[in-house]
């Protein structure tokens, strides 16, 4: 039984290594367990980097590498067109060998997987839909696209697409999800923070401006303006690194913010059972992963109301939702709730409680049903 993964994920091979987004390749150990045969059909990148990227396990895989495109811009767009028949062919083979598929969307790889998926109806399909379902979402038409198509059974057979949130007058294809990033047994006491001290607030993702960066760094500075004590830690790197660099040293923060830069799996989750809360004012998500870990380890987060994020922190009783359009709101919500101390203990126990029953264990016995149904 082979199974062929069709993913705009950036991949890297070194002898018969074959490596991607750590959280990526993590969830992905799982889905092809079952299976005799894999093949990825994927970009390849050459820049690697130890500290986020994981290499997947199984003893019969293959790596297909196809171009990175994007629709963004003239020049891009007839790039683009000038490899789409290369790009049509790669991905119409693969599927025509594979007895499952798998497609990861969004993205612009998903959205040629979406369309030549078509052509296999009697295949047997699954689709993880990482960004988000919400039907009012702005978003760029390739992803409305993907939605459409995914959505429309006489176009989609034999497929089920896994989605973030309940949504209302959906398919009977789309199915509501989950991820996971730790398993039932590394489970561990709750680490009992003292909310009335030195506060430490983190950003882990990337410093790109759909995560807004900068916002984490105002909300800490216009706490600190108010009298709490506080500091900054930053994971991550991106096109946005400089910039925020200059930003610390413009408003002389430089004594309580740092940078980490990228890290591995072992120093975010020190980071998360030990810090306070997570701040995360993303303009799109799918389920943010790094909020689920927060949680798990009794972190408060600290994110925008998006996609399914409301549901996950159960409209504000298991973290702060942020109004990343007036800031000011967000901090006098904190400085309230940090007068009571007893409120943020019991919000970091439900958030915790809630988090730890989404385990990669229960994620395993979910792809199974997926699998074999």
């Amino acid at each position: 039984m082979k199974f062929t993964i069709i993913t705009h994920a950036l991949h890297y091979q070194e002898g018969q290594k074959i490596e991607a987004y750590a959280p990526y390749v993590r969830e992905m150990n799982l889905w092809i367990k079952a299976f005799d045969e894999v093949e990825i059909v994927a970009p390849i990148s050459p820049e690697f980097d130890a500290n986020i990227n994981l290499a997947y396990q199984h003893q019969d895989i293959k790596l297909i590498s196809i171009p990175s495109f994007s629709l963004l811009g003239v020049k891009e767009l007839f790039k683009t067109l000038y490899s789409l028949p290369q790009l049509i062919w790669i991905i119409f083979k693969a599927m025509q060998g594979a007895d499952h598929i798998h497609l990861r969307c969004p993205g612009n790889v998903g959205l040629l997987g979406c369309l030549l998926q078509i052509f296999f109806p009697k295949t047997t399909k699954t689709a993880k839909y990482a960004g988000n379902w919400d039907p009012n979402a702005k978003q760029p038409w390739s992803y409305k696209l993907q939605k459409w198509i995914l959505s429309k059974t006489y176009l989609t057979k034999n497929m089920q697409v896994l989605v973030y949130g309940v949504w209302p007058n959906q398919s009977k294809n789309i199915k509501p999800f989950f991820t996971a990033t730790y398993f039932e047994h590394e489970k561990e006491p709750l680490y009992t923070r003292n909310y009335k001290g030195l506060l430490k607030f983190c950003f882990i993702g990337s410093l790109s401006p759909g995560k807004q960066p900068t916002l984490a760094l105002e909300l800490v500075k216009q706490l600190r303006e108010k009298g709490t004590e506080a500091e900054l830690h930053i994971y991550g790197n991106g096109v946005l690194f400089d910039s925020l660099q200059a930003k610390v040293k413009e408003k002389e923060a430089g004594n309580w913010v740092r940078f980490h830069g990228n890290q591995p799996k072992e120093v975010v989750r020190k980071v998360l059972q030990y810090s306070h809360f997570l701040v995360l004012p993303s303009k799109s998500e799918g389920w943010p992963k790094v909020v689920a870990e927060a949680m798990f380890w009794g972190c408060i987060p600290i994110v925008t109301p998006i996609s399914c994020v409301p549901w996950m922190l159960n409209e504000g009783k298991r973290g702060i939702l942020m109004n990343d359009e007036n800031l000011n709101l967000t901090t006098k919500k904190l400085k309230n709730l940090l007068s009571k101390p007893e409120e943020l203990e019991h919000m970091s126990t439900k958030a915790a409680l809630w988090s730890r029953d989404y385990t990669l264990d229960k994620f395993e016995e979910e792809i199974a049903k997926l699998i074999h149904d």
